[in-house]
């Protein structure tokens, strides 16, 4: 463990060299040279050098004691006064792009090694890397939804400034990958994933079982938002069983969806994703894919074009939710209604496959397909999907495991 004047120095010369010119930029400011050859050309061009280095060096000083002010308050924020950290801004003075994708990666980087600060933000990893290879080899037989998800968040995440929240709604049957797709995301998002305190879950029937107390989950629910948004600069909330949620739940969600007007530029960025994850519409995307497979075409081709109008339209039409009539869905506040598809045998095996390998248990084909063979498969006559996707499965290992 560095002590805190090693760590000052290593950290100060790492953000200097992040601040550096490069060497392209090291020229003579544009400015008419004598002719090469002549004693005028080298007494003239040394001092030009010299003089364009000393006005480099201090511009780079000055912009790093700029730097390392933000970045102290950023990582070690009970040090930080409001003034030292408004100083560190004179007016008119803002980051580039650049330079505050530096701040980020430096204050991540730091954080990974110390405890340095204790709003969460250190703990921010956005592993977009590991996102996209969890959702290509742990995620089965949701081409949609992988493309989706990686798309939607990295880029909302790579924005400058985003002017409202990210709100993604899951939609499918049970065991398909809704609750694994929120966990993925937890994890590659945040060092700590489901455990960090910038990441919150509510689920309908647990945290909000009883009509009769809505005003007080209401204030709960958007206390918790509030909170944990002034904690951490990155958020991620997750609503399990999101068609159960009381209207008066969604509504109270509203303004935390809605497009905010433009803050002060050297205002940081706050950035919040809801996950709204649901089983409504599942038998609608479970109809279309059928129906494609009918007619000739392989999963693999089934497309966004082929679903989002239908499962939207089954959203709103729907009489067992209030979600679908929410303000939420009316005034567009969705960014995007993502589909789960029904998983086959196949994709059942590659579970039971994967349920093996997180117990260091060996397995063999033959057991893998006994399990698959466990689940319930619809519909009646074409037997294709499972009904609980992939439900259950690490509960059937021990049936196939041999005795003793």
């Amino acid at each position: 463990m560095l002590g805190g004047t090693e760590r000052l120095l290593w950290l100060l010369l790492l953000s200097l060299l992040l601040l550096l010119p490069p060497p392209s930029a090291w020229g003579h400011g544009g400015q008419a040279r004598p002719r090469e050859g002549t004693e005028e050309a080298g007494s003239a061009g040394a001092w030009l050098a010299f003089k364009g280095l000393r006005e480099r060096l201090r511009a780079a000083g000055a912009l790093s004691r700029r730097y390392w002010a933000l970045f102290s308050c950023r990582v070690w924020p009970e040090g930080c006064g409001k003034d030292e950290e408004a100083s560190a801004r004179p007016p008119g003075w803002s980051f580039a792009l650049l330079g505050q994708q530096y701040l980020d990666i430096l204050s991540t980087w730091s954080c990974s090694f110390w405890d340095c600060c204790d709003r969460g933000d250190c703990r921010i990893i956005n592993n977009f890397t590991g996102l996209e290879a969890d959702l290509r080899v742990r995620l089965h037989g949701q081409h949609l939804a992988r493309e989706l998800v990686l798309t939607a968040v990295r880029g909302y995440l790579e924005m400058p400034r985003p002017d409202k929240a990210l709100a993604l709604s899951f939609h499918g049957w049970s065991g398909t990958g809704k609750n694994f797709v929120a966990r993925m995301l937890a994890e590659n998002l945040y060092q700590d994933g489901l455990r960090s305190d910038c990441v919150k879950v509510f689920i309908s029937t647990l945290h909000f079982p009883h009509p009769k107390n809505v005003d007080l989950y209401e204030e709960e629910l958007t206390d918790k938002i509030r909170k944990t948004q002034e904690h951490c600069r990155q958020t991620l909330f997750i609503l399990d069983e999101a068609e159960k949620l009381h209207p008066g739940l969604l509504e109270a969600l509203r303004p935390h969806l809605e497009r905010q007007a433009p803050s002060n530029r050297r205002a940081e960025s706050k950035r919040t994703i809801f996950l709204f994850l649901s089983n409504l519409g599942g038998n609608i995307i479970n109809e279309v894919v059928l129906n494609l497979l009918k007619a000739g075409q392989s999963r693999e081709e089934v497309r966004m074009e082929h679903l989002e109008s239908r499962l939207q339209a089954e959203i709103v039409a729907s009489t067992d939710s209030g979600f679908g009539h929410s303000r939420l869905v009316k005034e567009n506040l969705i960014d995007l209604f993502i589909p789960f598809l029904p998983l086959e045998f196949r994709h059942v095996r590659l579970c039971a496959r994967d349920a093996f390998l997180s117990q260091d248990l060996l397995y063999t084909e033959e057991a893998l397909d006994e399990i698959a063979r466990m689940m319930v498969y619809v519909p009646k006559e074409e037997q294709l999907f499972s009904s609980q996707g992939c439900k259950s499965i690490s509960q059937r290992i021990s049936y196939v495991l041999p005795e003793g």
